[in-house]
């Protein structure tokens, strides 16, 4: 999990690596993230890693896995500076009233003419933008999830709501046991095009999702012991595309 702060109060991004797969086939369910730091325009360009201005101000990178990230180049704010997380969508009106209507998102934009509507639950917190990619969604093979926390006393009646609005539920309402910790409450839905989205009680969740001080030790020490790519060539194997 890597994020600019505590995930009680920033957006991060969950990295899965495995370990036999060599890529992932991208689709256009996800269209990228758009952080507001001058720094990391600074930091790309010192590494000399490969920016593209689409826009005034604003430079699209390119993550290893074929991923965008949009950089505005602007002070970064004291606050999360992660703007904003894009997804395609092949009926903007549709996924709107989903998002809004259903999951009770603010619609803080709404652009008719470039068919993108930009919706929230927070003034302080990263929003989502809809895009409309014109035709149908492809999540390739390389698909997450977006999830969010709320009260667990609020779980019951999400699921409720979609059983009643015949939306589709991936997985019902459980609980997962967690070793030692906290046991959490999930529900999992699914959009109408099939953007998987996560609901988990805020009070479980708050305490498995503590910052580990030696975070980035213990994932620079896990890359640096990742003989993979040795094992695959000594036993003259590739790794395959999912």
């Amino acid at each position: 999990m890597v994020g600019y702060g505590p995930e009680d109060n920033h957006f991060v991004v969950e990295l899965t690596y495995n370990y036999g797969i060599g890529e992932y086939r991208l689709g256009n369910d996800f269209l990228g993230i758009t952080l507001v730091s001058s720094q990391a325009v600074s930091n790309a360009k010192k590494m000399g890693w490969p920016l593209k201005e689409v826009t005034s101000g604003v430079f699209q990178a390119e993550a290893p896995g074929g991923y965008k990230f949009y950089l505005e180049d602007k002070e970064q704010p004291k606050e999360d500076p992660v703007w904003k997380v894009t997804l395609g969508v092949s009926n903007l009106q549709k996924s709107v009233s989903y998002w809004s209507g259903l999951l009770g998102m603010k619609i803080y934009e709404k652009d008719e003419e470039k068919q993108r509507a930009l919706l929230g639950y927070a003034d302080n917190q990263c929003k989502l933008e809809l895009k409309a990619v014109g035709g149908a969604v492809d999540h390739g093979t390389a698909f997450g999830r977006i999830a969010f926390s709320c009260a667990k006393e609020e779980l019951p009646s999400i699921e409720a709501l979609m059983k009643k609005e015949n939306q589709k539920i991936l997985t019902p309402l459980v609980s997962l046991d967690t070793p030692g910790k906290a046991t959490v409450q999930v529900v999992i839905l699914a959009d109408p095009d099939g953007h998987e989205i996560c609901f988990v009680g805020d009070e479980a969740f708050r305490e498995l999702s503590q910052v580990d001080p030696n975070g980035d030790k213990l994932l620079d020490d896990a890359m640096a012991a990742d003989n993979s790519d040795k094992w695959f060539a000594e036993h003259n194997m590739k790794k395959v595309s999912a």
